[in-house]
């Protein structure tokens, strides 16, 4: 079992600590940076000095050979500034990109997401600074990117431009920290477990599918009917529930359940519609499209 951790960039963050991890078996140091500069950053994390202690536990992790992961979260504070949030990523010797899309529980604020189309805008730019720079990305709670990569894949083929798919992370990576296969999502193939024993499936989705202090995490995993609901795309609705990309994508289940209060309904930063949804059972009535 290979370990990672995501501190909270602070004082207490120091070069001991960072050598003491690593000499007690850390794998990976994950951190989070979320504007390009100080001034985005600090004020999204609402603590003067954050950006700098970041950057600081960065070079410090590189010095000792401990790989590192960032951890960008994207909203409508640093949507404008994303050209220049990749221009640091490529400046900072990390292994993997993680670019988490807002799901609005806890202190984040629906007014904070940004549109459907302007997920696609990202999708679009992470697809082409995955093309050539040396880092993984990944996306985080926008599983509805791995539609977008599918289409592309598939329009480069079409027209004779496809390029080899990066490998994937793990393979030749100094921690040895692999990717997890398509169609992972909240509940399917993924876990969280809070600090009172509550088991989540994921940490954005808070519904709790038992404790582990009074069950195994295998029985709750694979038996909560929470879970094993989580894991059949019949339980899908809207147009999540006759997409053609369902199995592999499946939508973020925390984002539906925060902004309609329902686990399962449609991915409301979505913009793609289903075939079904242009069929003759739309033109009948038996599919009702959303307005």
């Amino acid at each position: 079992m290979r370990i990672s951790l995501t501190p909270s960039a602070t004082p207490l963050l120091t070069n001991e600590a960072i050598v003491r991890l690593k000499a007690c078996g850390l794998a990976r140091l994950a951190i989070s940076l979320d504007g390009p500069t100080a001034e985005v950053h600090d004020a999204f994390r609402r603590v003067i000095g954050s950006y700098e202690w970041t950057l600081q536990a960065v070079r410090w992790a590189r010095e000792i050979g401990l790989p590192v992961q960032i951890n960008t979260t994207i909203t409508r504070r640093n949507l404008q500034h994303l050209d220049s949030t990749i221009a640091l990523m490529e400046q900072l010797d990390i292994v993997l990109w993680s670019v988490f899309f807002l799901v609005p529980t806890g202190r984040g604020a629906t007014t904070d997401l940004i549109s459907a189309e302007e997920f696609e805008q990202v999708f679009e730019k992470l697809y082409e600074t995955s093309r050539r720079v040396k880092f993984d990305i990944k996306s985080k709670e926008a599983q509805h990117d791995r539609r977008f990569l599918l289409q592309r894949r598939t329009e480069e083929k079409r027209n004779g431009k496809a390029s080899p798919l990066p490998p994937m992370l793990g393979t030749g990576t100094p921690d040895g920290i692999g990717r997890a296969p398509q169609g992972i999502n909240d509940g399917k193939g993924f876990v969280f477990i809070s600090h009172f024993g509550e088991v989540f499936p994921s940490g954005f989705l808070p519904v709790s599918a038992g404790n582990v202090r009074k069950q195994s995490l295998t029985e709750l995993y694979r038996h909560a009917p929470l879970f094993v609901s989580l894991r059949d795309s019949a339980s899908l609705k809207g147009k999540c529930g006759v997409c053609e990309f369902r199995e592999v994508c499946g939508g973020s289940r925390a984002r539906a359940h925060a902004l309609t209060g329902d686990v399962f309904a449609e991915e409301p930063r979505c913009i793609w519609q289903p075939k079904a949804y242009q069929s003759e059972e739309v033109a009948a009535g038996q599919i009702c499209v959303p307005l």
